[in-house]
């Protein structure tokens, strides 16, 4: 569903919340969460862009969040990265689907609503605090 921009992010987010008030370099980052380093240096100045981290030059530099974890929600590293899709009026362009959404793609924008809503309610301190639903990860 998400992106693997979007899950490198909250990979990130969720090491440097753990990490606490130290910098950390790209490098450790990217080997801390198994992401190259090309990508997550990447993925960090796009986050250091939106002030999710701050970025600090020299020897002692590094990235760290500049939100505190219980306040920086799911939502808001994604929407840094890559926002989610917002379906507002019908993109194919039939006929009849001017104004309104066609079943199809209101079904999606609701999807999408539902997704922003359940990133928005859990923050970065959730994921590292709160142990994962035993039907986590499964697909039935």
């Amino acid at each position: 569903m998400l992106s693997r921009t979007s899950e490198y992010a909250l990979r990130a987010a969720i090491y440097l919340a753990r990490a606490g008030d130290e910098n950390s370099t790209a490098h450790r980052v990217a080997e801390a969460t198994q992401v190259p380093d090309g990508y997550m240096s990447k993925v960090l100045n796009t986050l250091a862009r939106a002030k999710i981290v701050s970025s600090q030059r020299g020897p002692s530099g590094g990235f760290s969040l500049t939100i505190a974890p219980e306040e920086l929600t799911m939502l808001r590293v994604v929407e840094a990265v890559e926002p989610l899709p917002r379906i507002e009026k019908c993109p194919s362009d039939l006929e009849g689907h001017n104004r309104e959404l066609c079943r199809l793609h209101a079904v999606l924008g609701n999807l999408v609503r539902g997704v922003a809503t359940t990133l928005g309610e859990t923050t970065i301190a959730q994921l590292i605090n709160q142990p994962a639903p035993p039907d986590a990860g499964t697909s039935d």
